[in-house]
């Protein structure tokens, strides 16, 4: 063996042995959020701890009604029915609209923005029933049934 060789297996074992400790460091950690209360974004207001669990009915609480008409939405990625995301009905505002928040083109999550569900990712957009009407996507949004109750909006689960 020479001396390149010998260097170069020095060298390999020395990335080889680091590699764990690397994807370690690089790992994000969400045992945080399990074991500590979620820190309130600047400027928001700290919320309770919504229970989400599936009521009798059928629907499970999503978030608050004050934070609903703070934000223009509400969302969430991994919520018991799926993606989900809601807004009040601007033709009647005691109305709720929830739609699943994934785009049927790619699967990027829709935003609520300028009176229209849109794609960040591709620029899709949808109407306010779901319907596509800005592409590529050509599917519409599932919707889900919505409720207020209380100071709570709440989402068929099942």
């Amino acid at each position: 063996m020479n001396r390149r060789e010998f260097g170069n297996l020095v060298g390999l074992g020395m990335i080889a042995t680091s590699l764990p400790v690397a994807i370690a460091a690089c790992t994000p950690k969400d045992t945080a959020s399990e074991t500590a209360p979620e820190e309130p974004a600047a400027g928001a207001t700290p919320t309770e701890k919504i229970d989400s669990k599936p009521r009798e009915d059928g629907f499970a609480a999503l978030g608050t009604v004050a934070d609903l008409d703070a934000n223009g939405s509400l969302g969430k990625k991994a919520f018991i029915a799926g993606p989900v995301i809601v807004i009040r009905d601007p033709a009647n505002a005691d109305s709720l609209i929830a739609l699943n928040s994934m785009c049927t083109h790619q699967g990027c999550g829709v935003e609520w923005k300028d009176d229209a569900f849109a794609c960040p990712c591709h620029g899709s957009k949808f109407g306010i029933d779901g319907s596509v009407t800005t592409g590529p996507a050509t599917e519409p949004l599932a919707p889900y049934e919505a409720i207020i109750d209380g100071d709570l909006v709440l989402v068929k689960a099942t």
